[in-house]
């Protein structure tokens, strides 16, 4: 497990007890570490991202690890699991294990290098051809960067299962913005696949970021936390800039995201606590109210829809804040307490924690790294009891008949006993 922006090393006596996956490297767990991408400039030509890097840029990677979670993990099976060791060194060395927002536009020129994997670099990707991908193992020891996050003072939250979201102005009013990641074309994907795989002793790989990296919109940013070079973005050790793009009225494209936002009224769907214990809400919220935070988009069509919500007839998107939902009570930081909470208790059946420590860091711990299954049948969160509190007297607008504002203000007032049972009348 590793911290959200560092990792510790790798344990080197016992050996590993829980499996991983190893996942493909997210770029972009803004989502639950509540960053946000650097504020925007007023006038879009005098953007400092705008200018393309004019020389080489040499960077160590981050090891590609199962997660930012608060355990170290130990890579099993595979050449490249045992050539982080055979190499010497901290294997983890360099690795920041951060949640990666989304990036920004900007066609840079100039190159990029990624240097010595011996430092850890792309370990989720090594190994030679025809290697069956290899899993880690978590052990019981606290990574060095997560106690001095000083994660026993941290506050645990729900790890919500959706699509990251960000707020912030867009044509002079706060506009939802979606992720999208800006990645490499087929060419320079395979160039660097080939790095990774290669059992040569290669210290670096060079991007063109001008020219191995896919076009995108103009209206493109980057993340907060991303690199830059002479006022341009530059990849992470994926190879990857995360970075966000507005979702415009009635796109098909976001069309989920798009169904949540109103942007005539400036409000948006949020599911939150009701000042009730126990209880949940929905209910509309100013857009000027969640401006410049993450929020996670979950329902019908968002990652295999694990919460049961709406229907393919009638289906139901939400908003939910990051960190908006507090475990009340946690597990102790040791791998068998955790591994019996998320088993044995019913506010364990959620996706991960996520820890808010007070710098700033956030340390995340998903199912998958202790071996548990994700998606449950039943989940806590579609099973706790839920508001719906609509006052369309507040707003001065009519709602189109079959958008989502227009059923929830139709069920202002009614509670269901459980968020998954929301239905609209046909």
């Amino acid at each position: 497990m590793a911290s959200a922006r560092d990792e510790a090393a790798l344990p080197r006596q016992k050996p590993p007890l829980w499996k991983a996956e190893l996942p493909p490297a997210r770029p972009g767990w803004a989502a639950e570490r509540g960053s946000t991408p650097a504020s925007l400039a007023a006038d879009d030509e005098n953007r400092p991202w705008r200018t393309p890097p004019a020389a080489r840029v040499r960077r160590r990677p981050p090891a590609r690890r199962a997660a930012m979670t608060p355990f170290p993990v130990a890579p099993r099976g595979g050449w490249a699991a045992q050539a982080q060791f055979r190499r010497g060194g901290d294997p983890a060395a360099g690795a920041d294990g951060r949640s990666h927002e989304p990036p920004r536009r900007g066609a840079a020129q100039g190159a990029v290098s990624v240097r010595d994997r011996s430092e850890g670099g792309a370990v989720g990707q090594a190994g030679t051809p025809g290697c069956r991908p290899f899993k880690v193992l978590a052990t019981e020891t606290l990574t060095g960067k997560a106690l001095e996050a000083d994660i026993y003072n941290a506050i645990p939250t729900e790890k919500v299962d959706g699509t990251c979201c960000y707020v912030t102005t867009y044509k002079g009013q706060p506009y939802l913005w979606a992720r999208l990641d800006r990645k490499p074309n087929k060419q320079a994907e395979k160039r660097f696949k080939r790095f990774l795989y290669s059992l040569e002793d290669c210290k670096e790989f060079v991007w063109n970021v001008e020219e191995d990296f896919k076009p995108v919109p103009d209206t493109w940013i980057p993340a907060k936390d991303i690199e830059f070079s002479n006022g341009s973005p530059l990849p992470d050790e994926n190879g990857h800039m995360p970075g966000w793009v507005p979702v415009e009225k009635n796109s098909k494209q976001y069309c989920w995201h798009s169904s949540v936002v109103n942007y005539d009224a400036e409000i948006a769907l949020v599911l939150k606590h009701h000042a009730d214990p126990g209880l949940l809400e929905i209910s509309p919220v100013p857009l000027s109210e969640i401006l410049e935070q993450t929020l996670e988009l979950i329902g019908t069509n968002i990652n295999a829809n694990p919460y049961g919500l709406g229907s393919k007839k009638q289906p139901i998107h939400l908003l939910v804040p990051h960190g908006a939902f507090e475990i009340k009570n946690p597990p102790t930081l040791k791998q068998n307490d955790i591994l019996s909470w998320f088993e044995g208790c019913s506010e364990g059946k959620v996706e991960g924690i996520v820890w808010h420590c007070h710098d700033g860091c956030l340390i995340k711990l998903h199912r998958h790294h202790l071996g548990l299954r994700w998606p449950l049948a039943e989940t806590y969160l579609n099973s706790q009891p839920v508001v719906i509190s609509f006052n369309t007297t507040k707003y001065d607008c009519d709602f189109e008949p079959k958008s989502l504002f227009h059923h929830f203000s139709n069920l202002d007032g009614q509670r269901f006993d459980r968020l998954k049972d929301i239905k609209f009348d046909a």
